[in-house]
């Protein structure tokens, strides 16, 4: 008796069926790590210039309207890429969005690391590709699917967050606050990864949504780069 079941169909058809949907996952990496390298280049540069030029970082820190108006900025295309699929969709509005958050990012991740010693910088930006890279392969290798912990990963994210407001007011507790930053965005770099190779894995993440999936990955990594800095900067001192 025929069905409507995938299994009824042609098993040539099947085979092209397949190996064109390996085809575009192939291409949507290619696409997502394309556009990483650029952010990452771009925010490397920023680092780069504020911690190796010191008055750039001194204006800076002398005129905080200026850093408070790229903080909204960056606020801005971050709710704008997140929230709205029709600017997160759109070509070359989704590409001109992400460059102008990388570029505000970029200039606000200089800021801050430029209270830290060039040598901790470094260090920290070493560890960093390291342990990313590391996590990346790890991604692609293991047969443990990462992608259904997305419920768990946010709540442990709100966890985070309430707890981090209380190593505020305790700074006793910053060394291990920045423990757990590295941690839990190790974590979501490893999700991320997977949600973008799909296949094998429970969940995936479509690949009209690069630019998503992109920023997603950037932001894991400059997470993962402050908290390991902090704690670079904590041991060193």
């Amino acid at each position: 008796m025929s069905g409507y079941g995938y299994d009824n169909i042609d098993p040539e058809s099947r085979t092209d069926f397949e190996f064109s949907e390996a085809s575009i996952r192939q291409g949507f990496i290619r696409k997502v790590y394309g556009i990483l390298m650029v952010q990452l280049l771009v925010t490397t540069g920023f680092i780069s210039l504020f911690t190796f030029y010191e008055p750039i970082g001194t204006w800076t820190r002398t005129n905080p309207m200026f850093f408070y108006a790229v903080l909204i900025l960056s606020l801005a295309m971050i709710i704008a890429l997140t929230c709205c699929e029709g600017v997160r969709r759109k070509s070359p509005t989704n590409i001109i969005c992400l460059m102008v958050f990388t570029t505000a990012e970029g200039f606000l991740l200089g800021s801050a690391t430029s209270t830290f010693s060039a040598t901790s910088v470094l260090l920290a930006a070493a560890i960093t590709v390291a342990i990313c890279l590391a996590l990346t392969l790890f991604s692609f290798q293991t047969k443990f699917d990462f992608t259904g912990m997305g419920p768990y990963l946010f709540v442990a994210l709100i966890v985070f967050v309430i707890f981090g407001i209380v190593a505020f007011f305790f700074p006793i507790l910053n060394t291990f606050y920045a423990c757990l930053g590295a941690l839990l965005f190790s974590f979501y770099l490893v999700f991320d990864t997977q949600l973008l190779l799909g296949g094998k894995h429970k969940y995936s993440i479509s690949p009209e949504e690069y630019i998503f999936a992109a920023l997603s990955i950037y932001l894991d990594i400059i997470n993962i780069f402050l908290y390991i800095l902090q704690l670079v900067d904590s041991a060193r001192n």
